[in-house]
């Protein structure tokens, strides 16, 4: 089974200082048809505008992923974590019993675009914790890096999750098929640009839920930016 979500039909939220797309029902966004996808509950695209943020607030029980695409967001934390994240870095915060945070976009100038992903935890009341990492254009290019595991395979950041996630790169002949085992699911959200999946016309803002499928083929890449989520 394939279901091709396009952009436009995704929530929308205009806050001024903050322009979000929401894939998954979120604050004022509701679809009982878009609740989650498995473990995934949220992908939210978000634009904060300069000199803008959001200020502190608590999480809990929430493995939240912080992917940014263009300018750069600044995040402190009631664990004592502080720092900005920009294009390649990858921000894992697992919220457990309950954490506080502000994420800012301190730029003059400049908006701050980034996807906001939460995935529901397998394990609950965990100590809260964080991490990042930077995985450059090489790593993505063409192919399929895994940037979030449960096993934190290969540099990825740990996830307390029944999910992996793969970014990757393409353009032009670039090609890459990822194999998916029984039992499980992928979704795949354009983030920029244009893509062929399995047959399907991707463009940004675009997702396709896969269920009962061996393989996610990626090809046709016109100066794109994939998630692609293997699922529980």
């Amino acid at each position: 089974m394939m279901e091709l979500r396009r952009s436009q039909e995704r929530g929308y939220a205009d806050h001024g200082w903050l322009k979000s797309y929401h894939s998954f029902s979120f604050a004022d966004y509701y679809d009982p048809q878009f609740m989650n996808f498995g473990p995934l509950r949220v992908i939210n695209e978000d634009r904060i505008a300069a000199g803008m943020g959001f200020g502190t607030h608590g999480h809990q029980n929430m493995e939240i992923i912080s992917y940014v695409l263009d300018g750069a967001l600044a995040h402190k934390d009631s664990m004592g974590n502080g720092s900005s994240i920009r294009p390649g870095d990858v921000q894992r915060m697992s919220a457990g019993t309950g954490v506080m945070h502000s994420e800012f976009n301190h730029a003059r100038d400049q908006t701050t675009h980034f996807l906001q992903i939460w995935i529901q935890p397998n394990q609950f009341g965990i100590p809260p914790s964080y991490e990042e990492k930077h995985f450059g254009e090489a790593e993505k290019r063409g192919k399929l890096r895994v940037i979030a595991a449960p096993d934190a395979r290969d540099g990825a950041v740990k996830l307390h999750a029944d999910a992996t996630i793969y970014a990757g790169l393409f353009d032009g002949a670039e090609k890459v098929t990822l194999s998916i085992p029984a039992g499980r699911r992928a979704y795949v959200h354009v983030a920029r640009g244009a893509l062929t999946v399995n047959g399907q016309q991707l463009v940004a803002g675009d997702a396709l839920k896969l269920v009962d499928v061996d393989a996610v083929s990626l090809s046709g890449g016109v100066a794109a930016e994939v998630l692609v989520f293997d699922l529980a």
